[in-house]
């Protein structure tokens, strides 16, 4: 059985997860609870960078979630293709898919991990360029999300494990503009996503969690 390390309050780990729900594979869960659990031990041993998720299979190493949900497709696909067999088509998805990993989940990140640090670390020069690049990023998937139902067209994918977990903390830490509906509404798809809202429910114990105070809502 595939085995996966993750947490599930972690943004990569719901990408993973949620890959994983949409084609109903079964997995072993090796829950991240600590740096002194079993599992934080195991995974140390096995990827060094103690980045996560990971997943295992048969012995082998997968880090990343993108590259999990590739191998997944690879060698567990399930009736929902997230990666399509156009090339062309292919390329758009990971374009969307890198879109959100490096502009919606990065400069997210940056201000959630600014907060964690003691005052006199604190970079507010980063956090400030951290949320412009959140607006633009807003404002161009907004024009993108005109006319679509998911990130790359008409059928849910890669990219969309992503943006699930990375638009839903990026309006906690940034707010989403009313102005730009349409990531509001493709928001809104992506959290009545069976396979999605799983992993957000999975999270709620965790909310305490956030930094900045989870909002109520979602």
């Amino acid at each position: 059985m595939l085995t996966l390390y993750a947490h599930p309050f972690s943004s990569y780990s719901q990408k993973a997860l949620t890959a994983l729900y949409e084609n109903g594979i079964a997995f072993q869960w090796k829950m991240l609870e600590s740096p002194d659990c079993e599992a934080w031990r195991e995974l140390t041993a096995m990827w060094p960078v103690q980045r996560f998720p990971v997943l295992v299979d048969e012995g082998r190493v997968i880090p990343e979630a993108s590259c999990i949900i590739e191998y997944l497709h690879l060698r567990h696909r399930g009736p929902v293709p997230l990666i399509p067999d156009d090339p062309d088509e292919a390329l758009d998805v990971r374009t969307m898919d890198r879109f959100f990993d490096n502009y919606i989940s990065t400069p997210q990140q940056k201000i959630v991990f600014d907060a964690i640090r003691v005052p006199q670390d604190r970079d507010p020069y980063g956090v400030a360029e951290a949320r412009t690049m959140l607006e633009q990023a807003y404002a161009w998937l907004d024009e993108v999300m005109r006319g679509r139902e998911w990130a790359a067209g008409d059928r849910f994918s890669l990219a969309d494990c992503g943006a699930g977990p990375f638009l839903f903390y990026a309006d906690w830490t940034h707010r989403i503009d009313a102005r730009f509906a349409n990531v509001h509404a493709y928001r809104a798809r992506l959290l009545e996503r069976p396979a999605f809202a799983r992993a957000v429910d999975e999270a709620r114990p965790y909310r305490s969690f956030f930094p900045l105070g989870a909002p109520d809502r979602d």
